[in-house]
């Protein structure tokens, strides 16, 4: 008998991966921002072999400034003469690990601070969400700002900033998840076979509400990404020579009516990343809510 439940789970999950699957390709627009996606990622992971970081990223070129685009440098080149499309290429690694590498660290403290709260409730939770109230109070940009400004520029108290930033609204989301959840018979059945309150958060509940903390997080990476790029274009971000988008469009300013290129070819990574994002994110809401399925 319990093989036989033990083999009905594993078929059970694969039959409801297939139908958010299923779910999720019939949104065509979706679709087309996981292509896109998928395409960023590879760039990312191979930047490397596409583009050389020392000689065409980083190195100076005063004979080759301001080309236009053309057969040996396809986006053109900058005003020091380095590769637009190497830098470009090289940005995408540097703007999709600040999104995914922030969001990954928020989920793992503002998930386990929400299942904390939601569980337990009490006076720990009424602490920690009104801590999350007083963050959440201040605009994400002037957060950002202000713990940058305090931290330094870097790349490493950029992700710090983000970070903090995106905490307070996974810890929210998944609160309310397990506030709902905590009361559904199967955790009550969890609780009189005697499972540990740790067994039941991780085995029992969290499966139950990962999809909604799925799509948060995938706007969450899309919201990074512009904030990264706005406060790397003021000088608080990413700092030169490194090939960070918002670094780009800040040095190509000055360039704007002269050479639009150098402004437009960032400008357009930025804005397909983050419709990407932002259309895998509504076609997971749609796939993965049972009303949707049903």
């Amino acid at each position: 008998m319990k093989n036989a439940n033990t083999e009905r789970r594993p078929a059970k999950k694969a039959s409801r991966r297939a139908e958010y699957w299923h779910s999720f390709r019939k949104n065509k627009l979706a679709m087309v921002g996981l292509v896109i996606m998928v395409f960023l990622i590879l760039v990312a992971i191979f930047a490397d072999v596409i583009a050389d970081y020392d000689t065409l990223v980083i190195g100076q070129n005063r004979r080759a400034r301001l080309v236009p685009p053309c057969q040996e440098h396809p986006f053109g080149t900058d005003s020091l003469g380095r590769d637009v499309f190497a830098r470009v290429v090289h940005g995408t690694r540097l703007s999709l690990s600040i999104g995914f590498v922030s969001v990954a660290i928020s989920i793992l403290v503002g998930g386990s601070l929400g299942c904390i709260t939601g569980y337990y409730g009490g006076r720990v939770d009424n602490i920690i969400m009104r801590i999350v109230d007083i963050i959440m109070s201040v605009p994400s940009m002037l957060l950002a700002i202000a713990i940058v400004s305090a931290l330094g520029s870097s790349m490493a108290n950029l992700m710090i900033a983000m970070t903090i930033g995106q905490v307070p609204r996974f810890t929210r989301v998944v609160r309310s998840l397990m506030i709902s959840a905590a009361q559904d018979e199967y955790v009550e059945a969890a609780k009189v076979s005697g499972a540990s309150d740790v067994r039941i958060i991780v085995r029992h509940i969290l499966p139950n509400i990962i999809g909604p903390v799925i799509v948060q997080a995938t706007m969450s990476v899309a919201s990074i990404i512009l904030t990264a790029a706005g406060l790397s274009f003021i000088g608080l971000g990413v700092q030169p020579p490194a090939p960070e988008w918002g670094t780009m469009l800040s040095e190509a300013r000055n360039f704007m009516l002269t050479d639009p290129y150098l402004v437009i070819v960032p400008g357009v990574a930025i804005a397909l990343t983050v419709f990407a994002l932002n259309t895998i994110g509504d076609g997971l809401r749609d796939a993965l809510d049972p009303r949707q399925n049903s």
